[in-house]
């Protein structure tokens, strides 16, 4: 019988050849690595890609027990170690595209994906094409002779449409497509990748995985099709990790379960709450049926976590200033995955630049929350004033009118 996930989560990584007998894994510092003998230095270099002690940069027991973990929790034949997601994303590709291809990159991708694209692959001769997040099996009118991967990202980043990976990674396989995920959002526990088509799965493991927001690490776990590809292309581009950012990465897999559902839980919670706010339009919650592509969560996704959106009735830059400003236990910062509740605020317009297809079909203000693991009272009621000081300033701005 196979073991449970959260089973999985507790045990992955923790081959007694990692941990010596204890229960954590020893955080292994290493550049160079030393041998007795030619013997054993010919046979350290001829297994040197197989989680073997060879040089600092091919890792040590500490990177070797996280790679397992990580290959355990999501599937896949092997995982790559990179300094921070946006680093896993770009090298991703990068192992698999040369002058002259072209790619598929999903319209509502993190913003430095979208840069990486319009930048460096513009610079190499790569084309990139931008889709619809819900194109679904209309992917395959915009397939190339030349296209080389399809990258997707669900569900999206900022405005959370959920796609239909299994129907894209089909079309994509039929033409020997690549299919690589940014799965951040599923955290590797909430969506398998491998089971729904995908070819190479990737994490900002600065989020969720590492969870407590002082750690950068990014993860590329990929099919036995392109593992060694993969692995060996990083390599190259001279991609490794600290042992210590490896060992945080490790130990916050420990607790993965236990903080996506209380993340899930808090923000449920607050998404059926804002639902029902006289300032907002509609919410951008996956497990809601008001996101784009909820269907998809609902057939795709086994949970959820603390990451949404909700869009406000109107746009008034001053008044969602005054919102922000207040706030006591929500602050204001990139990223999110920890432990602590983060909000932004994106105009409508600010979209114009970031996406060539996937324009926003709402005209109000919409703002990212993460929820984080404080009661959640509490955020209700840090959200409830801030709504209060927001109205304030939309009916000075009605009376002045």
């Amino acid at each position: 019988m196979s073991e449970g996930k959260k089973t999985q989560l507790i045990t992955a990584g923790r081959d007694k050849k990692w941990t010596n007998g204890v229960v954590n894994p020893p955080v292994q510092r290493a550049s160079t690595v030393v041998f007795n003998t030619v013997a054993e230095k010919n046979q350290a270099t001829i297994h040197r890609a197989n989680k073997t002690l060879f040089y600092g940069r091919r890792g040590t027991n500490t990177h070797f027990a996280f790679q397992d973990a990580m290959v355990q929790v999501e599937g896949g034949a092997g995982c790559a170690l990179y300094p921070c997601g946006t680093a896993a994303i770009s090298n991703a590709i990068l192992s698999f595209v040369e002058t002259g291809d072209h790619i598929l990159m999903v319209d509502t991708c993190y913003e430095p994906t979208r840069d990486f694209c319009n930048t460096i692959m513009k610079k190499m001769g790569v084309d990139t094409t931008y889709f619809d997040p819900l194109i679904g099996e209309g992917i395959c009118d915009l397939i190339q002779p030349n296209t080389k991967v399809i990258f997707l990202e669900s569900p999206g980043s900022i405005t959370m449409e959920v796609m239909d990976v299994p129907a894209i990674a089909h079309i994509a396989h039929e033409r020997d497509i690549i299919v690589m995920l940014d799965n951040t959002w599923g955290a590797g526990v909430n969506f398998s990748p491998f089971e729904h088509g995908v070819d190479i799965s990737i994490q900002a493991a600065t989020k969720y995985i590492v969870g407590h927001s002082d750690v950068m690490l990014g993860t590329a776990v990929a099919s036995e099709k392109y593992w060694d590809q993969l692995r060996e292309q990083s390599y190259l581009m001279g991609q490794c990790v600290s042992p210590d950012d490896a060992y945080l990465g490790l130990r916050g897999i420990r607790t993965l379960d236990v903080r996506l559902r209380q993340h899930a839980q808090n923000s449920l919670k607050v998404a059926n709450w804002l639902a029902h706010r006289p300032e907002v339009d509609h919410v951008r919650h996956p497990e809601l049926e008001s996101c784009p592509g909820h269907e998809f969560f609902k057939r795709d996704f086994t949970g959820g976590n603390g990451l949404f959106s909700f869009v406000l009735k109107s746009s008034y830059p001053k008044a969602t200033t005054a919102l922000l400003d207040g706030m006591k236990h929500f602050s204001m910062g990139y990223s999110w995955g920890g432990f602590e509740s983060l909000i932004l605020a994106n105009e409508p317009k600010s979209f114009n630049s970031l996406r060539t297809v996937a324009h926003p079909n709402f005209d109000g203000t919409l703002i990212r929350l993460h929820i984080g693991l404080e009661d959640v009272e509490d955020l209700i009621a840090d959200l409830e004033a801030g709504f209060t000081r927001y109205n304030a300033l939309i009916l000075e701005k009605e009376a002045s009118l």
